[in-house]
C-alpha cells in the first residue's frame, strides 16, 4: 500500500481539460469517470462506497457530470429503486482522451526502468487487474444475492 502513493503522485495531473466543451474537470470528476463504463451501468451507492464518499456526496458529483454531459443517470434494470450511471460518448471522449494520469508523466516514469523491468511492470499490471476483475464479479454477484 505504501508504493500507491508513489505512483499517483508522480503520473497524476490536477485537471482535466475537455478541449471540445472548453471546461475543466477536477481530478475528483475525472476519476469518477474512470470508474464509469458506457455501456455497463455502476450503481450510485456502489460507486460513493467504492470511493469512500456518501451518497450525497457521489449524487452531488453525478449531478455536475450529468449537466456537463458526460454521465447518464437512469434506472437499474434489475432494482429500479436503485440508481444506474453510464458515461456519455462526452464521457468515453474524455475518459480515453485524459484520465486523471497523465500519459506523459507516465511515460517519463516508465523511462527510468529498463526493457525488462517495464515487462516485468507490465506484466504485474496485468496480473492486478486479472484479479481486480475477479474480485469486482464477486462483490457484484454478493450484492445480487
Amino acid at each position: 500500500m505504501s508504493l500507491y502513493p508513489r505512483i499517483y503522485f508522480a503520473c497524476h495531473t490536477r485537471h482535466v481539460v475537455d478541449p471540445k466543451r472548453n471546461r475543466a474537470l477536477s481530478s475528483h470528476q475525472a476519476s469518477v469517470l474512470d470508474h464509469l463504463d458506457e455501456i455497463e451501468s455502476t450503481g450510485l451507492l456502489a460507486l460513493a462506497a467504492h470511493m469512500g464518499v456518501t451518497a450525497s456526496t457521489m449524487s452531488l458529483m453525478i449531478d455536475r457530470l450529468a449537466r456537463g454531459g458526460y454521465v447518464i443517470r437512469g434506472r437499474d434494470s434489475k432494482d429500479g429503486r436503485r440508481v444506474s450511471l453510464r458515461l456519455t460518448k462526452a464521457g468515453v471522449r474524455i475518459k480515453s482522451e485524459k484520465s486523471v494520469l497523465d500519459p506523459t508523466r507516465v511515460r517519463t516514469v516508465l523511462a527510468q526502468l529498463t526493457a525488462e523491468e517495464r515487462k516485468q511492470a507490465i506484466h504485474g499490471l496485468a496480473l492486478l487487474a486479472r484479479a481486480s476483475a475477479q474480485a469486482m464479479q464477486q462483490r457484484a454477484a454478493r450484492s445480487y444475492v
